[in-house]
């Protein structure tokens, strides 16, 4: 980025939706390339292990974030999801698999109440921006997930806010990664100096807390490093 490009982001704030995963991780080192104040949201919301969460806050810390804001949310109560119920994580399943249909691993409108947080939390910091590494390519097959989703959620957010109705701000959510297959994203984190080895991404750990590299989300990034030539330093 030029300085005249850096000088004119220089104190802007960004919320960032800070999972703990490779692709949010991603995510945050374009906001902090693009020269934002990073300000991470991260919640605890009754998923099944807590070792996403511990990643998000090592990732916080190496990110350099003005703020790390833990949020807990117990989803649990609504169900519904193998991450928040007792349903069975699938497992062994190939690409071609993954990718068809909507999978139980899905947390019923889990992007739409991050995003909702997020946008609170942006107004009261006086933020138009909020970045999220959703990804329409090498993914779940996650509804929450698509540009078209996005595009709506936005626009929704500029007429829920007192600051977007005052005109006071005006809401971006920044999505840098959606067209981008999982290779790309961990080449580009590479080339932002993202600390691959500080992410995590299975969604069922072992009771020794190692991945179970049979998982869809260990199969995505197992596939994600292979093609990308780089090896993870996490899972391997």
């Amino acid at each position: 980025m030029s300085l005249s490009a850096c000088d004119a982001q220089a104190g802007k704030r960004a919320v960032v939706l800070l999972s703990g995963g490779i692709d949010s991780a991603t995510a945050a080192a374009v906001a902090r390339d693009e020269a934002y104040e990073l300000h991470a949201l991260t919640f605890r919301y009754g998923q099944r292990h807590v070792r996403e969460v511990e990643s998000a806050k090592r990732l916080a810390g190496a990110f350099g974030t003005k703020q790390h804001l833990l949020l807990d949310l117990d989803l649990r109560q609504i169900g519904g999801s193998a991450l928040t119920d007792r349903i069975p994580v699938p497992k062994g399943r190939g690409v071609e698999q993954i990718g068809a249909g909507i999978p139980v691993t899905y947390v019923p409108a889990r992007n739409t109440i991050f995003l909702s947080y997020a946008l609170a939390w942006a107004e009261v910091l006086g933020s138009e921006d909020i970045f999220l590494g959703v990804n329409a390519l090498d993914y779940s097959g996650y509804p929450d997930c698509r540009p078209e989703y996005i595009g709506a959620f936005e626009r929704m957010a500029n007429l829920a806010t007192k600051a977007g109705v005052e005109g006071r701000l005006s809401l971006s959510i920044h999505t840098p990664l959606i067209h981008l297959t999982k290779a790309q994203i961990i080449r580009r984190g590479a080339a932002l100096g993202v600390d691959f080895s500080l992410t995590w991404s299975c969604y069922d750990p072992t009771p020794s807390g190692e991945p179970c590299h049979a998982c869809d989300s260990c199969v995505l990034r197992e596939k994600g490093f292979a093609e990308a030539g780089i090896p993870d330093p996490a899972f391997s």
